[in-house]
């Protein structure tokens, strides 16, 4: 793929992922650049030009894509009408709120579009402000959408402009915080970390901090609770009661409170070694300066040396291998042999960009996102009809295959003979026994694309970790950054680990289908995490300035002033304002009366404590919503901390871009659902359990029946 980049800090990410995936990328730089540590972490493997007459048009000639981003009115490739200025070729743009829509000439950073697309206000202690995720991850999912969406063009064999609005990634990345609303009425509240629906947080370590917990299969917490009694700290938890986990779950301040007893008795590196040894997902917080000696990562070569320094490596690695012929998306047929949340989301957007996707499913291997009570979201939705599952769900096929079967392992062999990609998030070695690895399924079907999405990869010491999303950001450095300074870390309270690891399994596949050849992606959660915090890497080797961030004011950052988030009138109601320049002070000072419209950016940081209580001082008279559309009409990059009813109520934005379309289900009814970044919502609701088994093994296999009818259950 031959790459034109025109790109500012909203489209980097873009560019990393397609130079990882072997493309050919020239750049004409579209703004001043960033610090060192960035400018090489993202920009590294990419040729350099200066900008001249003509150039531009010249090179796009000779690209396949063209990714661009900035501000709508910055974008030097669209056309006076809103066109692309290079209709013949596959063109991404990358703005804050899209193209298109009342809010199209909206400006933003990460902390505005985070705040806008719903992310900011997972975050934050509950007596704090809301906080974003660290290492400005609203431009790290807007920008694999981006590279996302260069393939999808090149796979259409239709070149057009593919609109990507940063807030619109955001909102599609929040697990449960909009779809809550949807079903329940209610958002999630800052917890410090603790987790709504699954029973993890992070755990005060005798050194340090550890992120686990006891949600999942019942084995979780079994082998959990025998940990804690042979060393004779279960306390009450053995009393029979709490083996239901009903009844756990309802108590789970108290059980939170022996677990936290336990953790503090060891150190975090024994609380992570013992559970991995007993396969449970618990892992130490580690800090981004220790990534480059994990032993998991350096085993499976995942580091880079980028001038003489050590950079992460890429989100996924695909295999050698000969080119044959490029497939299309519409009809591609995908075997889907995943659970809980990164591998759904994978294939839901593969889903929605025209696969048709066969999700493999059973009673007797409970997705716990079906059938555990705390995932269904509404109290009175079944297995079928619970919220969590319709919206990760939606658009698939799903067939029901005891695959602890004999006769159900071979049924599933026969499917995937007949599928292009088949994606799986088992521990390594199942497929193998099962007979459904790569080298097994390729001897019949050469082409077919085969992704393994494990925790921590199929190979390497630790590659029988168990993970969940907490997990992942603890070994991955991004938990340890997300404490406020002087702090504990506070971990994630929704699956963002996951999210990064499903954008990274569907770029695999899209690349490996635009190259034309099949193959086996051996997909590391981990290192799709911890591709994410190379400018954290880095900047421990370089050296960073300080933010000046306090416990009170968490978002300062070292090269804009004042950034923050700021109190609005009402309850809990927040407003997220960024100035990126002087330019943008000088309006802002004038409009609030809050300093001299003529300090520079090293005066406003040392006088950043009085203009940020000023600045507090001013939005807490005022709406949110008010204070956003002011500043915004006057050029000042400003957004409401949308909560999960914002989203879905009250954004004009999302509105009229369709971003929650009415699906209709078979027993929940008509129930909005979270749509594509680039896609319009397919139209077909989530699968019933097994609801189109017989039409399946008819239309593929000849046959809708089975010698064993347990098997098709």
């Amino acid at each position: 793929m031959r790459v034109l980049d025109l790109t500012d800090e909203l489209g980097a990410a873009a560019i990393r992922h397609l130079v990882g995936l072997g493309a050919d990328v020239v750049r004409v730089p579209a703004a001043r650049a960033g610090s060192r540590a960035s400018e090489l972490h993202w920009y590294s493997g990419v040729r350099v030009v200066a900008d001249g007459p003509g150039l531009l048009d010249e090179l796009a000639a000779e690209a396949d894509v063209v990714v661009e981003s900035g501000p709508r009115w910055s974008l030097r490739g669209l056309t006076g009408e809103g066109g692309s200025r290079w209709p013949g070729r596959v063109h991404v743009v990358v703005t804050p709120f899209g193209l298109t829509g009342p809010r199209r000439d909206w400006l933003g950073g990460d902390l505005v579009t985070a705040s806008a697309g719903g992310m900011t206000w997972l975050g934050g202690r509950p007596d704090g402000p809301p906080k974003p995720p660290p290492r400005e991850f609203a431009l790290q999912v807007a920008g694999a959408h981006a590279a996302i969406a260069a393939y999808v063009g090149l796979l259409d064999q239709a070149p057009r402009l593919i609109d990507i609005s940063v807030q619109q990634a955001v909102a599609a990345t929040l697990e449960t915080g909009a779809i809550s609303w949807i079903h329940t009425g209610a958002v999630p509240v800052r917890s410090g970390g603790v987790y709504a629906h699954v029973a993890h947080r992070v755990f005060r370590a005798v050194d340090g901090y550890a992120a686990g917990g006891y949600s999942g299969s019942d084995r979780m917490w079994t082998d959990l609770l025998a940990w804690m009694d042979e060393t004779g700290e279960a306390e009450d938890l053995t009393d029979e009661k709490y083996a239901d986990a009903v009844f756990r779950w309802n108590a789970r301040s108290h059980v939170d409170e022996v677990v936290t007893r336990f953790a503090a008795r060891r150190t975090a590196a024994q609380l992570g070694e013992e559970g991995r040894k007993r396969a449970l997902p618990w892992a130490e917080v580690s800090r981004a300066d220790q990534l480059p000696g994990n032993p998991q990562l350096r085993s499976r070569d995942f580091f880079r040396t980028v001038d003489g320094l050590t950079d992460v490596g890429y989100p996924v690695r695909l295999p050698a291998g000969v080119a044959s012929r490029r497939r299309r998306l519409q009809g591609l047929r995908v075997l889907d042999l995943t659970w809980v949340l990164a591998g759904p989301y994978a294939t839901r957007q593969l889903a929605d960009f025209g696969a048709d996707v066969i999700k493999v499913e059973s009673r007797h291997r409970q997705d716990p996102t079906r059938f555990q009570p705390s995932m269904r979201l509404r109290p009175d939705a079944t297995f079928d009809d619970g919220g969590y599952f319709m919206n990760f769900n939606r658009g698939k096929r799903s067939i029901a295959v005891n695959m602890r079967l004999a006769e159900g392992q071979e049924l599933v062999r026969r499917l995937a003979r007949e599928c292009d990609v088949i994606i799986d998030n088992y521990s390594p070695g199942t497929m193998a026994r099962w007979g459904l690895d790569h080298p097994s399924l390729s001897e019949a079907n050469p082409e077919l694309i085969a992704v393994s999405m494990s925790g921590v990869g199929q190979t390497g010491p630790w590659r029988n970790a168990v993970t969940f999303a907490d997990t992942l950001a603890a070994m991955s450095g991004l938990t340890d950054e997300t404490a406020d300074p002087g702090g504990d870390p506070q971990g994630l309270t929704f699956g963002l680990g996951d999210m990064v690891a499903a954008n990274a399994a569907v770029l695999g596949v899209l690349a490996m289908l635009a190259e034309g050849r099949g193959g086996f992606v051996d997909l590391s959660q981990l290192e799709s995490m911890a591709a994410a915090m190379g400018p954290a890497v880095l900047e421990h080797q370089l050296g960073a300035p300080p933010t000046g961030a306090t416990p009170s004011r968490p978002h300062r950052v070292a090269h804009r002033a004042p950034h923050g988030v700021y109190p609005a009138r009402g309850e809990d109601r927040w407003v997220a304002i960024a100035v990126e320049d002087d330019a943008q002070w000088r309006t802002l000072a004038r409009r609030t009366g809050i300093g001299d419209a003529g300090l520079t950016l090293a005066e406003r940081k040392a006088d950043e404590d009085r203009i940020d209580d000023a600045l507090a001082a001013w939005t807490g008279a005022r709406d949110a919503d008010e204070i956003a559309e002011t500043l915004q009409a006057a050029g000042v990059p400003a957004a409401v901390v949308a909560t999960g009813e914002d989203l879905v109520e009250r954004d004009p934005q999302l509105a009229v871009r369709g971003f929650y379309p009415v699906l209709c289900h078979p027993i929940a009814g008509e129930v909005r659902h979270e749509g594509g970044v680039f896609t319009p919502a397919v139209s077909r609701p989530a699968p019933l359990l097994g609801e189109h088994t017989s039409q399946i093994l008819e239309e593929l296999l000849g046959d809708a029946t089975a010698a064993d009818p347990s098997v098709l259950e």
